[in-house]
């Protein structure tokens, strides 16, 4: 395993299963080592000594990656170190012995499956998480900043907040989404279709099942099919035809074969495209139940997909409208702490057949044209080799999380191989018969995605025009509830998400519940209020509070809401 920002990693196949409780006891041999001041011997080996010592090894893993760094970068050697018993494969250099190391300066942390290679159609290895900085003074510094990051993590708050629940009786990874959560997933919903149908996209729904064949047209299921739920077999001869063959239906684990066959359904012109097609369409993956986290990574989800049909002409133009619907979306939340990353294909991947599309010469044009569109954009990018969509290269929109994980949140897909699968065609201008290209866009990735980071994003704060409760009364004492639920009403009239909490508790515990709740505004209601048809205003992290007349309050609230401002301010 590699250093990362923090610290590093390493993976293991071990005879049986450890977990967080097991890390003190390791790191405590750790130090063990370091006292012990043993030397890092460096040896450097032939390509055929190098293999042998890991088959001698049984290190089956580190055969493949030594055979792939030895074809690859064309090495005459490999070098491995050992300290005491321990012996690897690994470029270095290291210190002179472990003694040089900082006693103090490291720890485990944690421990999470991770797939050889990043494939979930390889081997779940054990991966232990460890912080390292030089000082021991650095490190705590390190866990406070942990501590401070682990208070945001979406799946305490969601419970908190009444956002999801998973339930055994349901299944894992497939997550309930309670009012205040379907509140959210309605507004993101809102959202995309007001933006969506501003930029000319038209929406269609898909079903939730389909037929083995439409994913082999595809070439998703020789690719995926470890990653999608167990077919459903029919065994009805009227459905499957003369030959009486059983019929296999499949969950679908993603929406463009459908929209292929949306496009197909009508003869197509030039004059008709670009083509939006979108849908907030749910899926279906068979994800490992080790690898389930809350809302993050879970089998069934919803997705802001959307599929774009162009000629080459159109291509990149359309390609950078999209980069600039991302930005728009993303500069509306008030996210910034995220990067673009090209991701290509790997020629030289021994595996690249049966990963890729084997199409050098479309390969090398659509990634020529991405890299052109994002620099046309004025976007900063990094490359990631190997990252590659199996149909044609990519734009990852990669983020970093509160608890400080890096992962890919929505992507910008271009697609050079699917649409002649399909037969996809359009008629030109000319008269003649081509095939289009297909944008696979998902800004707002899927719900659970998308509202699992700005939970950790805003600490549950959400803004005002996203909170599933915007407003809550509160009157002093019982003779001001009726005026309570009078602006209560008032607010609700203009769809304003509006409460009145008129329950037995004091007026600081009241408040308390509220600031608890993360409710935007607190309308404080009692006797001068009333009289002069004001509410006295709170908002959520802010001291100030203000009196101000009730349609005065109204105006404000509609203005923020409208606007979709993602700051709490005055």
């Amino acid at each position: 395993g590699p250093p990362i920002d923090d610290g590093f990693y390493y993976d293991f196949i071990l005879p049986k299963p450890i977990g967080d409780d097991d890390l003190p006891a390791i790191q405590a041999e750790m130090r063990r080592i370091i006292k012990d001041k043993q030397p890092f011997q460096r040896e450097e080996l032939t390509p055929d000594q190098a293999l042998q010592r890991l088959r001698d090894m049984q290190e089956p893993h580190k055969i493949e990656y030594a055979e792939e760094l030895l074809a690859r970068q064309g090495l005459e050697s490999l070098t491995f170190y050992s300290n005491g018993p321990f012996v690897d494969m690994c470029e270095g250099p290291h210190v002179e012995n472990t003694e040089e190391l900082p006693f103090d300066g490291f720890k485990l942390h944690s421990t999470a499956g991770a797939y050889w290679r990043g494939d979930e159609r390889n081997q779940m290895l054990t991966r232990i998480y460890a912080w390292a900085y030089p000082t021991k003074k650095e490190l705590r510094a390190r866990e406070q900043e942990i501590v401070q990051a682990k208070k945001r993590d979406h799946r305490k708050l969601a419970k908190q907040l009444g956002i999801f629940a998973i339930s055994d009786e349901v299944g894992k990874g497939l997550p309930l989404w309670l009012p205040a959560g379907t509140v959210l997933r309605r507004e993101l919903e809102r959202l995309a279709y007001e933006v969506e149908f501003a930029d000319g996209y038209v929406n269609v729904s898909t079903p939730h099942i389909t037929k083995a064949s439409l994913f082999q047209t595809s070439g998703h299921l020789p690719l995926y099919e470890d990653g999608m739920f167990p077919p459903m077999v029919l065994n009805d001869e009227a459905e499957a035809g003369e030959a009486g063959a059983d019929e296999r239906y499949f969950l679908k684990p993603m929406n463009c074969p459908h929209h292929h066959m949306v496009y197909a359904a009508e003869p197509r012109s030039y004059r008709q495209l670009p083509l939006r097609l979108s849908e907030y369409g749910t899926v279906y993956r068979f994800e490992r139940a080790g690898t389930l986290q809350g809302i993050a990574r879970v089998r069934g989800m919803t997705m802001n997909d959307a599929h774009i049909y162009v000629t080459p002409e159109q291509l990149k133009e359309e390609f950078i409208a999209v980069l600039d619907l991302h930005k728009r979306y993303y500069d509306l939340f008030g996210l910034k702490d995220y990067f673009l990353r090209l991701s290509l294909w790997d020629p030289d991947d021994p595996k690249r057949k049966s990963k890729y599309v084997d199409d050098p010469d479309n390969w090398a044009k659509t990634e020529a044209l991405v890299t052109e569109a994002l620099e046309d954009y004025g976007a900063h990018y990094k490359l990631g080799h190997g990252e590659a969509a199996f149909y044609g290269p990519k734009v990852d929109y990669q983020f970093q999380t509160a608890l400080d994980k890096e992962y890919t949140l929505s992507t910008n897909q271009l697609d050079f191989a699917v649409p002649p699968r399909f037969g996809l065609t359009y008629t030109d201008s000319d008269g003649s018969e081509k095939t289009p290209y297909c944008i696979h866009r998902a800004p707002l990735s899927t719900h659970e995605r998308f509202i699992a980071f700005l939970i950790e994003h805003y600490g549950g704060a959400f803004p005002t025009w996203l909170a599933p409760e915007q407003v809550r009364v509160v009157p002093v004492s019982d003779k001001h509830t009726e005026y309570a639920h009078k602006v209560r009403a008032s607010l609700r009239a203009k769809w304003v998400r509006c409460e009145v909490d008129d329950s037995d508790a004091t007026m600081g515990k009241k408040i308390r519940t509220g600031a608890t709740a993360k409710v935007p505004m607190l309308l404080i209601v009692g006797d001068q209020e009333i009289a002069d048809g004001t509410v006295t205003v709170r908002r959520y992290g802010i001291q100030e509070q203000r009196t101000m007349p009730l349609a005065e309050l109204k105006d404000s609230v509609l203005s923020e809401i409208d606007a979709r401002r993602h700051v709490t301010e005055w």
